[in-house]
């Protein structure tokens, strides 16, 4: 097996299958460590939004990726004091070619993304291989020692790339340092067998001290059930009887779905809001969630996480490829991508405070009058969050060497 490359990225997400793609089509030879065999997982951030739909067409992917079933959500609602529906978040008013959010199984996007690579003479996909440590010299990191099927091995490279999520042990290894922020809610991701009468629109649901996001899918709603930090215990020795009266509240429609639930059906997602103080090292550099965990709230994670690893490949793949790359190049990457993630996390603070508040009983999930009148005299405004939320900040464009279109 070789011993060293031009760039190894730990974790085959979103974030490292992107990075890995553009660098290897930039010329830069990549090796993508993915410590499980396939991306067969459940419950991940299934939300690819308008800018990672457009990257994908600009890479020439999107003919493939209108392979996989998926659906395209275009609204999100709030009720108003008078109970109708008022929309807040309205994408097809956007001036975008992909003005809809599509909810597809991340899996079938990796699994997109690793063809992709598959293409490219300076791609490797190491499956089944876990990153363990990293490997330092005279304060830099110059690679990374990993365990496969055949055993442990160590791998050099000019750059490691930490894209293994919120738990990064590559980050931790490295030992840098987090900014945490307070986090009043975790949430149980299920899936509901049944369909909702609202199938383009994305709208929250208030039921006693609990909150419902129901995500409309082929054949089933995947839904997500917003509950105070740390309740997952005491909510799961109630029995499963009241959990699932309280979805049938939400959504009346899904409850013959809701009769075949059991409380192993429900997953729990510690929630997390952090970002790294500093987001490289000599010789590695944090994106994704191991630089920034988001909250699930406004489903931005993947986007910011996709947008980071094209602003990371489009900075670094010159001074990677003719070996010129110093600490300016990462420190470029952070500098870029800071005011992107200062924004959505800030955003996220402000929607928990809400949530708090909801979750206590203090508060209702209603659209206050001034809100309602503006949003139903000038439906436009609607395009405001939704380009916040769908296109983000900052554009990113891949490298001009990667495009085929």
């Amino acid at each position: 097996m070789k011993s060293a490359t031009s760039c190894i990225i730990v974790g085959g997400g979103p974030a490292g299958m992107v990075a890995g793609l553009l660098l290897a089509r930039s010329g830069v030879p990549v090796t993508v460590f993915e410590k499980h065999a396939d991306f067969l997982r459940d419950f991940r951030g299934d939300t690819i939004h308008p800018s990672t739909l457009l990257l994908l067409d600009e890479l020439g992917l999107m003919n493939q990726f209108e392979q996989i079933k998926f659906n395209k959500v275009t609204q999100a609602q709030f009720p108003a004091q008078d109970g109708s529906p008022v929309t807040v978040v309205d994408l097809s008013k956007l001036q975008h070619p992909y003005p809809y959010i599509a909810m597809a199984p991340q899996w079938d996007f990796l699994d997109l993304l690793a063809r992709a690579g598959e293409a490219e003479v300076h791609f490797e996909l190491r499956l089944n291989c876990e990153v363990t440590d990293v490997l330092s010299e005279s304060g830099k990191i110059v690679g990374v020692r990993y365990s496969g099927p055949d055993g442990d091995h160590e791998l050099r490279a000019g750059l490691t790339i930490a894209a293994d999520g919120r738990w990064s042990r590559i980050r931790d290894s490295a030992a840098i340092a987090m900014k945490e922020f307070s986090v009043p809610i975790d949430v149980w991701w299920f899936k509901v067998p049944g369909k909702l009468k609202r199938q383009y629109t994305l709208s929250p649901a208030f039921v006693k001290g609990r909150m419902f996001v129901l995500i409309p899918r082929t054949g089933y709603v995947q839904t997500a059930m917003i509950l105070p930090k740390g309740k997952d215990a005491e909510l799961r020795s109630l029995g499963v009887d009241p959990w699932r009266q309280s979805i049938t509240k939400a959504a009346p429609e899904l409850v013959e779905g809701v009769a075949g639930l059991s409380l192993e059906d429900a997953k729990l997602l510690d929630v997390k809001l952090n970002r790294a103080r500093k987001w490289w090292q000599p010789g590695l550099l944090c994106i994704g969630d191991a630089a920034h965990a988001m909250s699930p709230v406004g489903g931005v994670g993947v986007n910011l996480a996709v947008q980071d690893a094209v602003a990371a490949a489009r900075l670094l793949a010159e001074p990677l490829r003719t070996s010129t790359l110093d600490d300016r190049h990462l420190a470029k990457v952070q500098r870029r991508r800071t005011v992107p993630t200062f924004v959505m996390q800030g955003m996220q603070r402000i929607m928990h405070r809400g949530l708090k508040q909801v979750l206590r009983g203090t508060a209702e999930i209603i659209l206050p009058a001034p809100a309602t009148m503006i949003f139903r005299r000038f439906p436009r405004l609607s395009a405001i969050p939704a380009r916040l939320l769908g296109v983000g900040v900052l554009r990113e464009r891949p490298p001009a060497r990667t495009r085929r279109n």
